[in-house]
């Protein structure tokens, strides 16, 4: 493993407005300083968080991904972020993971958020996704899941002696009133899982009057905010430090008293690449 560097990208979205998003978001990536291993935009990041899924859901390999490719292509780095998706008339709150070789995977919303009915319009996801890039294992999740420790926790693999992942991301869109539990709950998932924590939220109002005010950041292994920017659009690239990951969890292996458990619905898929 060698450090890793991931640009956070928080913006305000324009509603329901994807070539509006696309163009701007475009825009942003390459106002990114310096080269970068992985960029990361917010959840529903070419429509913002609307429940009108059937007007701007994509299939897979349409507009969206193939916009996110020749990102991922231009930029050489790994390109996340989430939007929604048709699968035989089924829809997804998807994040799509996008290499430059053009090569995918997707993580589908596992925790829908009842309280604006998206589980009455979206269906959720059956399994997690860990993958690697550059060395680091990572897995990504949406929003709502991080209130879920059970389904994001990171468990040792007593053959390869290896924790799950090394990352742990999130992308958002969490409003500016519940914004102590966002970083609470980033935080406690670091440590709990003795790894990194990004989390990437929107700004802005929405059309149903929602104020986000971002506060996107990334924790460290021991819940330490290595940084964090509320309120304002921003891109910003921060380097992970593989040795500071490792040197904590050798000095502190907290994982090897963890306790073994099995989920009844799904299960977790790893990608070994």
């Amino acid at each position: 493993m060698q450090d890793l560097k991931i640009s956070l990208i928080q913006s305000d979205i324009n509603w329901e407005d994807v070539g509006a998003n696309l163009a701007m978001f475009e825009e942003k990536i390459w106002r990114i300083s310096g080269p970068t291993d992985i960029i990361i935009l917010p959840e529903m990041f070419t429509t913002g968080f609307t429940m009108n899924a059937s007007k701007h859901a994509e299939m897979m390999n349409m507009r969206t991904s193939k916009w996110m490719r020749q990102m991922a292509e231009q930029t050489g780095a790994l390109i996340l972020g989430s939007y929604i998706c048709n699968v035989h008339d089924r829809y997804y709150n998807r994040l799509l993971w996008m290499e430059p070789n053009g090569q995918h995977k997707s993580y589908d919303k596992r925790h829908l958020f009842r309280m604006a009915n998206e589980h009455k319009v979206y269906s959720p996801g059956e399994s997690t996704l860990v993958a690697t890039w550059k060395g680091w294992r990572i897995c990504p999740q949406i929003c709502y899941d991080l209130r879920f420790p059970v389904w994001s926790r990171n468990r040792f693999d007593h053959e390869t002696q290896k924790l799950n992942y090394d990352v742990l991301l999130y992308v958002a869109n969490w409003p500016q009133v519940r914004i102590n539990a966002w970083e609470t709950l980033l935080r406690a998932r670091a440590i709990e899982n003795l790894s990194y924590v990004v989390g990437v939220n929107r700004v802005g109002i929405d059309a149903d009057g929602m104020e986000y005010n971002g506060n996107s950041a990334v924790i460290g292994p021991k819940g330490d905010t290595i940084f964090s920017i509320d309120g304002i659009e921003a891109e910003k690239t921060i380097e992970l430090s593989a040795n500071a990951l490792l040197s904590f969890r050798d000095k502190f292996p907290a994982y090897l008293d963890g306790d073994d458990f099995s989920i009844e619905q799904g299960e977790f898929e790893e990608d070994f690449l």
